[in-house]
């Protein structure tokens, strides 16, 4: 299903007249509204202990409840990504950035309340103060340090993150 499809009714004068203008858009045959769906921003971000393991999240909650992450999530109204970065890592793990560093972005899919939002998730590598002293908060359930190398992206649950760490993976074999 195109993410357009559940909008049925002109956001501006709610006339049912609101109908697909293009791939991107739909437009309102009564009032000339156009809307144009574009992709929703994201952050996702690599934190590294001493030991050089990555930092992963257990998923609270749906979609992919119970799969690994990496800590992140949607950016606010009004907030840079790397704000973004800073203020999920401390929400979800209690740990404050002191440092940001963007590696890379990929195209996702998230399924929220059955409706599919198109992303475009951010990756960032943070330093954070305070390393050892995480606590899964928010939406984690868990969160552990494991070493790139024993990390299977088949176990992340979201398509851009089993991506990254994937990508994460090959550039290492290349730097070894």
């Amino acid at each position: 299903m195109h993410p357009l499809e559940p909008f049925k009714y002109c956001p501006k004068c709610g006339s049912s007249q609101f109908l697909e203008n293009n791939f991107k858009s739909k437009k309102c045959h009564s009032c000339g509204f156009v809307y144009y769906f574009n992709v929703s921003s994201s952050v996702a971000v690599i934190i590294k202990n001493e030991k050089n393991e990555i930092l992963v999240a257990t998923r609270a909650h749906e979609p992919a409840k119970g799969t690994f992450d990496l800590p992140g999530g949607f950016i606010d109204m009004d907030e840079t990504a790397e704000e973004a970065a800073a203020r999920e890592i401390l929400e979800e793990t209690g740990l404050s950035v002191i440092e940001t560093k963007y590696l890379f972005s990929l195209p996702n899919k998230y399924v929220y309340s059955d409706f599919e939002v198109q992303t475009m998730d951010l990756f960032f590598e943070c330093k954070v103060k305070g390393g050892t002293a995480i606590h899964a908060e928010d939406d984690v359930a868990a969160l552990q340090f494991i070493p790139l190398k024993d990390l299977d992206p088949e176990r992340f649950g979201l398509w851009s993150i089993k991506k990254a760490i994937q990508k994460l993976k090959d550039s290492e074999v290349v730097k070894s």
